[in-house]
């Protein structure tokens, strides 16, 4: 019997601010296969992001998947966390970059994956949110750059 060797992915999230201070999410489709995510997430809120490409630099790569599945162009991205992302599917490095500056309106860009893209309040976020949005998040509003696992 062959043994499979898990690898860990690099993988992005892209916390999107307006001027109002709200912050963008999208709902990610009900369906799995469709939600496409190897960490899953199905039915959740979820930030713009997704897996780094090869030779990529973290903020290109905001730039791409925000871009994608969004079609709005952020500028200036700014790395303001790092977190391990893991639940028995998957385990991914998560870094969370911040993005103020961007031109355009969300709009969704595939419909198959994200079924709609909302501002919110940070206070008053939707739930359930997909888990390495909600650690950005977390890091963010505590000012944390990396938050050490128990």
């Amino acid at each position: 019997m062959v043994e499979i060797k898990k690898r860990v992915g690099a993988g992005m999230g892209v916390m999107v601010l307006n001027k109002e201070g709200k912050i963008l999410l999208g709902k990610r489709h009900d369906d799995a296969e469709k939600a496409d995510s190897q960490l899953h997430g199905e039915g959740t809120w979820t930030m713009p992001g997704g897996s780094l490409e090869y030779g990529e630099s973290f903020e290109e790569g905001a730039i791409r998947e925000s871009k994608e599945e969004t079609g709005i162009i952020i500028k200036n991205p700014k790395v303001i966390s790092v977190r391990n992302s893991k639940n028995e599917h998957a385990h991914f490095v998560t870094i969370g970059l911040l993005a103020t500056e961007f031109d355009g309106e969300p709009k969704v860009m595939e419909p198959d994956e994200i079924v709609e893209w909302r501002w919110f309040n940070i206070e008053q976020l939707p739930t359930p949110i997909f888990f390495p949005s909600k650690q950005i998040i977390e890091n963010y509003l505590i000012k944390q750059f990396y938050i050490k696992e128990e």
